[in-house]
């Protein structure tokens, strides 16, 4: 009995080693979200017609490192570089680029095992309503339509979610959406959030389709976008559009297409600096 009381105060012991130690790494990841998480904030403000403006550039959240996430392809960044330039024709690449400090970032493929995104029943906001939530799926599925290895589904569960989608009566800025997310080591993206107004800053509600150009706006961010100088796209800055354009579609294509993480040998980049 002595020798069997032994081997199991053993196994208890590591067990509660075991736990210890994953407690203080969540503990550790969670500090660094808290403590270091800058958002990547777009701001908008509707117009008329439905049109919405973007009135500064995003700012990348600090590295997450996660384990979850794929690491970066033996592809070297001078052969995406390379690539890069070959395809850059009809997108706004280099736009996203320049906003990224000379990297790309992107999601795993997710065809599969699909993006779980969460949408908040925003019933306690004035003038929402459920058609609000429906443009938001809509703006999910035009993206995940545009060819991309990226897929979504829709989940009750926040704490299962991999997206979250939260509502705001408005802004205290003059802007509409707000997106954020975070990388790994490899620049892999791991998760984001995107939150919605309702109204103006002014009090004016936010029409369907405003709604509906924001969320398409603030998933082209979630999903590694940036803004483009062309105004005929969702990406621009000052949205005037109501739907994905060419170069929109395009331009998720390319990214989607290569690996994630900086451009080019260190050499290159300060050259191109």
């Amino acid at each position: 009995m002595k020798h069997l009381d032994l081997a199991l105060l053993g196994v208890l012991s590591g067990f509660a080693v075991f736990v210890a130690v994953q407690a203080r790494e969540t503990s550790a990841i969670s500090h660094e979200r808290e403590e270091h998480g800058d958002a990547v904030s777009v701001d908008k403000r509707g117009g008329s017609k439905g049109a919405s403006e973007v009135d500064s550039s995003p700012n990348l959240r600090p590295v997450v490192t996660r384990s979850a996430a794929p690491s970066r392809p033996s592809i070297g960044p001078d052969e995406v570089l390379r690539r890069v330039r070959e395809r850059a024709g009809g997108t706004f690449i280099d736009d996203v680029i320049v906003a990224h400090d000379s990297a790309l970032a992107r999601w795993p493929d997710r065809l599969v095992n699909p993006l779980r995104v969460w949408v908040q029943n925003g019933a306690g906001v004035i003038d929402w309503s459920e058609e609000r939530n429906a443009i938001v799926r809509q703006a999910f599925t035009d993206w995940s339509e545009t060819g991309l290895p990226l897929s979504f589904t829709f989940v009750v569960d926040s704490a299962a979610a991999d997206v979250h989608v939260t509502w705001t009566d408005h802004f205290n800025e003059s802007i509409s959406g707000k997106t954020l997310w975070a990388h790994n080591d490899s620049w892999w993206i791991v998760d984001a959030s995107i939150q919605l107004a309702v109204h103006h800053r002014d009090g004016v509600p936010l029409d369907f389709d405003a709604t509906r150009a924001i969320t398409l706006h603030e998933v082209g961010h979630l999903i590694g976008l940036d803004h483009t100088r062309d105004t005929t796209s969702i990406m621009t800055p000052r949205v005037r559009v109501k739907d994905l354009s060419t170069a929109d579609r395009s331009t998720a294509y390319l990214l989607y297409s290569l690996p994630p993480g900086p451009l080019g040998s260190s050499r290159t980049r300060v050259a191109a600096r």
